[in-house]
């Protein structure tokens, strides 16, 4: 008789979206990127992904991947101008350069592991909005497969892998919810907020190409840093913190794209504490007084912007 041992229960992980609260372009550098000083910041707004073994026997790639959307669409598509597409919520590409697929195998070719997994996303963060979804989903890929496959490499380990992956993806492993990003965002400083901020989170049809909002964008200098904003967050002066949100991508996506303009629009006659645009866009997010204004203005413009909105609060 051949003893069958008990498959590995499959693992649930889920990968949180995020906002920038301040971002500012230092300059280019030599090597074409830019240098950037960030304050980064995850939401309760989370894909999901689902890891389950595979022995060789069963799947001769080892690895394979599925994606199901769970996205909004336009909630009032009549607002929306003919000439932009709905919100889109067909499937990603599972090819070779998914990042999910990307994270996997650099994981198994640094280790050596022969080990396989089926990995199911299920998306919520939208795409091409400045959100990082795809950074936080190769994140949660490398902290899901180590477990899965029981590598044991630390989370320093893994974030110096990740660095090959993306300038975003090392913030999702830097064991905590907000971080003070430098260089091309790899050189984190992890920091505690203290407090949660309530905020409304828009994104309008229309996506946009982040080397291309950099190419356009011109270094300015606000003349405070992230940490000014930091300390009045966690004092709990969320005003103070308005006055300090910055991000040096917003004119050249602007320029780029009149429905960040829209946004704008959109909050500027809104009673919120303050409003910006989220990495390179065209995910636009208004910090509000309290979770529950959040959640009213939401529902209103919901129905009234013709945007995919969400009430969402930032990570403690």
């Amino acid at each position: 008789m051949t003893l069958r041992l008990a498959p590995q229960p499959s693992l649930i992980l889920h990968a949180p979206a995020k906002v920038n609260l301040y971002l500012r372009v230092v300059g280019r550098r030599p090597d074409g990127y830019h240098d950037l000083e960030t304050l980064m910041v995850a939401i309760d707004l989370f894909d999901t992904l689902t890891f389950a073994p595979v022995a060789e026997s069963d799947d001769p790639d080892l690895l394979s991947l599925s994606i199901s959307t769970e996205l909004p669409a336009a909630a009032n598509p009549e607002a929306v101008s003919s000439s932009t597409a709905p919100l889109p919520v067909a499937p990603l590409a599972v090819g070779d350069d998914n990042l999910v697929l990307r994270a996997a195998r650099l994981l198994r070719e640094e280790t050596g592991t022969t080990a396989g997994a089926r990995i199911h996303l299920t998306k919520r963060i939208p795409w091409a909005a400045g959100l990082a979804g795809g950074s936080s989903d190769a994140a949660t890929t490398l902290l899901g497969l180590n477990q899965l496959w029981g590598l044991g490499l630390s989370l320093e380990r893994l974030r110096t892998l990740s660095e090959r992956l993306g300038s975003d993806i090392p913030f999702f492993l830097s064991g905590g919810s907000a971080a003070i990003c430098r260089g091309r965002g790899e050189l984190i400083e992890p920091i505690s907020l203290g407090q949660s901020l309530p905020l409304v989170l828009l994104k309008p049809p229309a996506g946009l190409s982040t080397p291309r909002v950099f190419q356009r964008c011109t270094p300015a200098d606000p003349g405070f840093g992230a940490t000014e904003l930091v300390a009045h967050v966690q004092d709990g002066r969320f005003d103070r913190a308005a006055t300090q949100l910055f991000n040096g991508l917003q004119p050249a996506a602007e320029a780029l794209c009149p429905q960040v303009v829209d946004c704008r629009q959109l909050c500027e006659t809104a009673d919120v504490l303050g409003h910006l645009m989220s990495g390179s866009g065209t995910s636009y997010f208004a910090l509000c007084a309290t979770r529950s204004q959040a959640q009213t203005l939401a529902a209103r413009w919901r129905q009234a912007s013709g945007y995919a909105v969400w009430a969402v609060s930032t990570r403690v």
